[in-house]
Formats: C-alpha cells, structure tokens, sequence
C-alpha cells in the first residue's frame, strides 16, 4: 500500500503551511486547546475560517453544481492536518456533517438556503443527538416531534451539544414515528437556534471548555427544514458520524504531543542523571513512538478506503477512532508519570514541564474517547462488522 503523497498533494500541503504562516494569531490558533481547537468559537476564529473559505478549500470535495471542486478528499485530510497542529479552527460539522449529509438527502430548498453560506463559513451549526438516557447509544433518543399543520413540535432534551452556544442553527435528531423500531423511527431536522422554546444552559467540562443542555419545548419547525426521508434520521447520523469519527480527531496534534515529550527526555535530568538514560523511560517512549506510527497508518488506511468510494468506511473509521484516541490517553498518562509533580503544573505557570501541557492534555483528552461514540461502542462495531462477532448489547 503507498502512503506517499503525490507531488500535487505535497504542493497544496505547502500551500496551507504558508497560509498558516501568513495568517498566525495566538488568539485564533491555541494547541492548548487540544481538539477543541477545530471549534469556530470566536470573531476572529470565524474571520480565519472566512480566509480559508476564499481560498476555495471548504468544500473542496463537494460537487460543482454546489460549488465545490470535486476534488479528492486527501486534501481536506491534509488542510485539517496543518491546521489541527498549529491549533486552528477546522472543516468539520458544516462542510462534512452537514454539508455532505444535505448534497445527499436533502431538498432544492436547503441545498439553496445552507450550501452556499457553509461554503463562506457565514453559519455555524450545533449538533443535537445524546440526550440524558440516549449517549453512545443513539438510537435510544426520545425527543419527541410531533406533526402540527405544516410542520413539527419539538419536545424534549439534549446534553452535550458543543456549540449550542454560539451557533446559528441546530442539526437535531427527534422521535417521529414513536411505534417503529428505534432505529427506524428517528429523522433530523434543522432548527434555528433563536427559536422560541429553545433553553441552552452551560456544562462546564474538565477541560476548561463550555458544552450544553438544550431544551425544546414546543418548538416550531416547519416541514421544508426535515432533511431528507422521514424516519431515516438514524441512518443519516451513522454515515455522518463514520465522518466525524475521522475529521475530529485529527493524527497531528497527537504526534506533536509524542515530539514534546520526546525532547523533553532527551535533554532534562532528574537526581542529576539525563532521563533518557532511565530503562523504563525509554521503553515507554519506544512504545508511544511506535504506537504512534500505527495510529498514522491507520488515519491513512481511513483516507484511503474513502478514496475507494462505495459504503462509508465504518470499520476503518471506528478502528483509527478508537486506536487514536486511546492512545491520547496513554500519551497523556505517560507525560504525567515521566514530567514526576511537576506535570500538575497547569498552563501559562511560570516554570512549568512542557509548558504545562502534560496537565492539559491529561484533562482533555478524556472527552476523546467518548464523543463521536465510546471506544466500547466502537470496539462493538468492529467485533460486529469487522469479525461478524455477535451482537452483545
């Protein structure tokens, strides 16, 4: 299999680095941030992303008659590399999520309405799928819509909605159909986020971050904002979350945080002895090393499989998703244990290992390993679709 990129590809790769380079901002790339880099939270993170929608590399995959370029979809693995390394805002919910489910499924009118304005990055979007009893298991979701005339009530809750609130519009899973199957009786719609009825109230995360609780109650949407069949919401989400799987966890930053510590053991001593001399240190840096190199492999087994075209590559999303994300966690773990008290020191402490990022990145990197679906659901999709295993749950 050839991992190497064509001289195109490499050429756009530097393209995008002096891009970055040219459009530096400590207040727009932040890589203590960790993944919630990608988010588009701020003026100036939304005068960025408007820089790189000029550019033309939002929607570079997308059709031309909805203003893309048809182009491959490497190039936006290699856009949200660079920009995931230097802790930029990324394509994600609107171009991927979004965007691509709408080309897919959804009517002339959102196609007009939304396709143009996620190619300008002049909307934001939240996403509405886990609720209290309806986490990695989607399908369990109990939000009621409800037909009233023209359109749909909306009645329930959502928890863990990112960008709730900061976004324009909300891309929300409902129950229509409340006597089919669970997985058939679900459909997404499109709500504005000013709608009366709508409650957002902040979760403070352990990383330092906002998430939200959403409540609708007796919200209005009208039946032009369905998107796509009724009823087929459930199969709208997986082939998007198969996206988001990939898009969100980018390979970069994780490799950035192994280099970190690896200089940090090459040149620091501890009791007056050089750390990279201790046995232990160095078979766990080995490990990381190693490990890493397999999660790259896999992100690129993932771009590959895409290129292929056909079903979505559920299976190689969910293994680099569940391999990459675990291995943040371990990453993290290790810097702790090596960094020894010192790796408490938070970010912006004057003397602080790494800046402080051993700190960090142990608080951040738990959320990983939940959002876009629990390793355990994913280690359930491949035991089931990869090894034909029994259902267990």
């Amino acid at each position: 299999m050839d991992f190497e990129f064509s001289d195109a590809e490499q050429a756009f790769g530097t393209k995008v680095d002096h891009f970055i380079a040219a459009n530096r901002d400590p207040e727009v790339m932040d890589v203590t941030r960790e993944n919630m880099s990608q988010l588009v939270d701020t003026p100036k993170r939304r005068a960025f992303m408007k820089k790189i929608g000029e550019q033309g590399w939002l929607g570079m995959t997308w059709p031309k008659e909805y203003g893309g370029s048809e182009g491959s979809g490497i190039y936006e693995y290699l856009l949200n590399e660079r920009l995931a390394a230097v802790g930029a805002p990324q394509i994600g919910k609107g171009v991927g999520i979004i965007g691509k489910t709408i080309i897919a499924h959804g009517t002339e009118k959102l196609k007009r309405e939304f396709l143009p304005k996620i190619l300008k990055n002049e909307v934001e979007f939240a996403i509405g799928y886990s609720e209290p009893q309806a986490g990695s298991d989607a399908a369990a979701m109990a939000l009621k819509a409800t037909r009233d005339g023209d359109g749909w009530r909306l009645n329930g809750q959502k928890i863990f909605t990112t960008s709730a609130h900061f976004a324009q519009w909300y891309w929300v899973g409902a129950r229509t159909d409340p006597e089919a199957p669970k997985h058939k009786g679900i459909s997404l719609f499109l709500v504005p986020m000013d709608s009366p009825g709508i409650t957002v109230t902040h979760m403070p995360t352990i990383g330092d971050e906002l998430t939200n609780t959403v409540f609708l109650d007796d919200v209005y949407v009208g039946n032009d904002y369905l998107v796509g069949d009724r009823g087929k919401g459930f199969q709208y989400i997986s082939e998007a979350l198969d996206l988001e799987r990939f898009t969100m966890f980018t390979f970069s930053p994780i490799e950035k945080r192994v280099e970190l510590l690896c200089d940090y053991v090459a040149t620091e001593e501890r009791d007056g002895q050089p750390l990279c001399d201790d046995p232990v240190i160095r078979q766990t840096i080995a490990q990381l090393v190693t490990q890493t190199e397999v999660a790259r492999v896999l992100g690129l087994r993932f771009v590959a499989a895409s290129l292929r075209g056909g079903a979505p590559p559920t299976i190689e999303a969910s293994e680099y998703k569940l391999y990459a994300t675990e291995l943040s966690r371990r990453i993290a773990n290790a810097s702790m244990d090596v960094l020894g008290p010192g790796a408490q020191l938070r970010v912006h402490t004057e003397d602080a290992p790494l800046h402080g990022r051993a700190e960090s990145t142990y608080r951040y990197t738990v959320i990983d390993t939940i959002g876009g679906g629990a390793s355990e659901i994913q280690k359930n999709i491949i035991a089931r679709r990869k090894l034909d295993l029994p259902k267990n749950f």
